[in-house]
């Protein structure tokens, strides 16, 4: 745990980099953040899968030998960074269409909360039955129990609210609507206590990711001045 100061004025840290190749990270005074070793530690393995192989437009960057020291204040130097000449291909990402996505949300408080939760949910799961619903991926979470890591075998009291959650992702948009509406008639067709509830209809735009040559992207660059 790291107690990170003023994060409500968090801003994005600089690199100031030397001919070298050696760099010091810091961040405008008077800012929030934390810039040690330990933090820069982190994010420079941040979602990278080979450290000694990380690929870039420009270069194969190698992190395996890179060093941190403290240097000042909010101010750490980097050193040992490396690198492989760059790839005959670049990455290109394509977004798609790619069906909906419709959710429903409603809440219960007070006792037996989290029993009438799983019983709303219990009833849309048997109300998508009668109607023959056939969604591509269905999920059915207590929001407070069970929505980010499933059933847990933890001993917990029971909380005092909680938000059953109805998502499914749907091949059409008229699908993904009888979602949040399953989920609408639970005020008056499902447990006592139900309110404030929230449907919506959301279009996925999904990423396919592939490589082209380098020599079919054409590139240029515009510098815009303010006078």
């Amino acid at each position: 745990m790291k107690d990170v100061p003023h994060l409500a004025h968090l801003g994005f840290p600089l690199a100031v980099v030397s001919e070298d190749g050696s760099a010091t990270i810091t961040k405008v005074a008077g800012s929030g953040g934390l810039i040690t070793v330990d933090t820069c530690k982190e994010q420079l393995l941040y979602e990278i899968h080979r450290p000694d192989c990380y690929l870039t437009p420009d270069v194969v960057a190698d992190f395996s030998h890179v060093r941190f020291s403290q240097c000042g204040p909010d101010e750490v130097r980097i050193t040992g960074a490396t690198g492989a000449p760059r790839t005959e291909t670049l990455k290109v990402s394509v977004g798609y269409q790619d069906g909906f996505i419709g959710e429903g949300e409603i809440s219960y408080a007070g006792p037996g909360a989290v029993n009438r939760g799983r019983l709303a949910l219990d009833i849309v799961r048997e109300r998508f039955a009668i109607c023959h619903f056939n969604a591509q991926e269905t999920r059915y979470d207590l929001i407070g129990v069970n929505a980010l890591h499933g059933e847990t075998r933890g001993q917990h009291s029971e909380p005092y609210e909680v938000r059953a959650r109805v998502a499914a992702r749907c091949a059409t948009r008229a699908q993904a609507v009888t979602v949040g509406n399953e989920v609408e008639t639970l005020y008056t067709n499902g447990p006592a206590g139900g309110g404030g509830v929230m449907k919506s209809v959301k279009e996925i735009l999904a990423m396919d990711s592939t490589l082209i040559p380098r020599q079919c992207v054409q590139h240029h660059v515009t510098a815009l001045e303010n006078k």
